[in-house]
């Protein structure tokens, strides 16, 4: 009886997997190098007249006499009389109108005033592919359009929100907030690790591996009687905030997806906190025990004054498809479940976000001419309801009407 021989494959793991993630490294590289010439960083596209009027909330007709005016910046005009602006203008022209327009309640520049606080919003679940990330990077865009000063953090050692701001982590060699966490002598602050990104108004902590060594350092921290500010771990990213709370309206936090220190700092730092769920069986089974385990570590901590005092919180449908039976069904049941506590509008599955990813960009940077109309428009309208909702939860928590 002839017997198949018996291929064992030779195998030096370590190695090899090493060996790849330099070469999967080096090929991002070259496509960034490619994409944002000469200095491999993000450049940022104009926007049209129809989103400037949008993002200020005026009409196209007000900023059009302006421009014939000649107030206020100018924009770039094709051949066919389509106007069209950068990023900065926009903010310049947000500040010609809180100045000049009619604006009691600085409705063009929306920055915080006299008496209100921060607002740090973690965004979290524990199961990924929530669209978490991409939730968090396009709430923190959107603030940032709409007049805010934002700070993101990036707080997952996976750091997806970083790349998706141009930040390469293996190359660019960012620190990562753990600089401003970590229990010895080189601590540093936070304004140390703060980089502007590609949209004015918003800036960005990365994220690189190193996060992960908060994860051991914080037990070890808690168990040493030499310590105590180990027994005091959940109060390091409220502590650093400290030290920039002047500079930004809000702060958002892409959480890792899992409940360790990390997040359990940034949930006691957190003054609102939003938790993206995937209108299906097993995420929402994933969520549930999720929020029992959250619960009951929170519970656990509170003696230690580890209190987490939120402004709001809500779930936000993320990846939803109307027309799929079972998910509209799913987001009815948490609806039906928790009602007050559910955002209105819900994040749309669309091939114009993971199409826009495979570039690492984001749906308000990417060239509308890219996708077709109705579905670059059906996305977008999306993403702005949500965002819009989150904004007046926001403007209400400053006690704004």
């Amino acid at each position: 009886m002839n017997m198949a021989p018996v291929f064992v494959e030779d195998l030096d793991f370590d190695k090899e997997i090493l060996e790849q993630g330099e070469l999967i490294s080096d090929k991002l590289n070259m496509l960034r190098l490619e994409q944002y010439p000469p200095n491999a960083m993000k450049g940022l596209r104009q926007f049209s007249l129809a989103e400037v009027a949008e993002y200020l909330g005026v009409t196209q007709n007000h900023i059009k006499k302006l421009h014939l005016e000649g107030k206020g910046p100018a924009p770039q005009v094709s051949s066919s009389g389509r106007r069209s602006y950068t990023a900065e203008q926009m903010m310049e022209l947000r500040r010609y109108l809180d100045k000049h327009g009619r604006s009691d309640f600085k409705k063009y520049v929306p920055q915080r005033r006299n008496g209100e606080g921060l607002q740090v919003i973690s965004v979290v679940n524990f199961k990924g592919g929530s669209g978490k990330t991409t939730s968090a990077a396009h709430l923190a865009q959107y603030l940032a359009l709409t007049g805010h000063r934002v700070l993101a953090i990036d707080l997952d050692p996976q750091a997806s929100m970083t790349a998706l701001h141009g930040i390469q982590p293996e190359l660019d060699r960012n620190p990562s907030l753990y600089e401003a966490l970590r229990y010895d002598n080189d601590r540093k602050s936070i304004t140390e690790l703060i980089r502007p990104t590609n949209f004015p108004g918003l800036d960005i902590v990365p994220a690189n591996l190193e996060l992960q060594e908060y994860e051991y350092e914080t037990p070890l921290a808690a168990s040493s009687k030499n310590l105590q500010e180990g027994k005091l771990f959940f109060t390091r990213i409220s502590t650093a905030l400290k030290e920039v709370d002047d500079r930004y309206d809000v702060v958002v936090i892409d959480c890792p997806p899992q409940l360790g220190y990390l997040t359990l700092t940034a949930l006691t730092a957190s003054t609102a906190v939003l938790i993206t769920v995937h209108p299906q069986m097993l995420d929402v089974m994933s969520m549930s025990q999720f929020l029992l385990m959250l619960g009951g570590i929170l519970e656990s901590i509170k003696g230690a004054g580890a209190a987490v005092k939120l402004k709001w919180f809500r779930y936000l449908v993320t990846r939803y498809e109307p027309t799929d039976q079972p998910q509209a069904q799913m987001v009815g049941f948490l609806q039906a479940l928790f009602n007050k506590r559910m955002l209105k509008n819900q994040m749309l599955k669309s091939t114009a976000i993971s199409d826009a990813g495979i570039t690492k960009q984001t749906l308000y940077e990417i060239e509308k001419s890219q996708f077709t109309r109705s579905t670059y428009e059906r996305a977008v309208e999306s993403l702005n309801a949500v965002n819009g909702e989150i904004v007046s939860l926001i403007h209400s928590a400053w006690g704004r009407k």
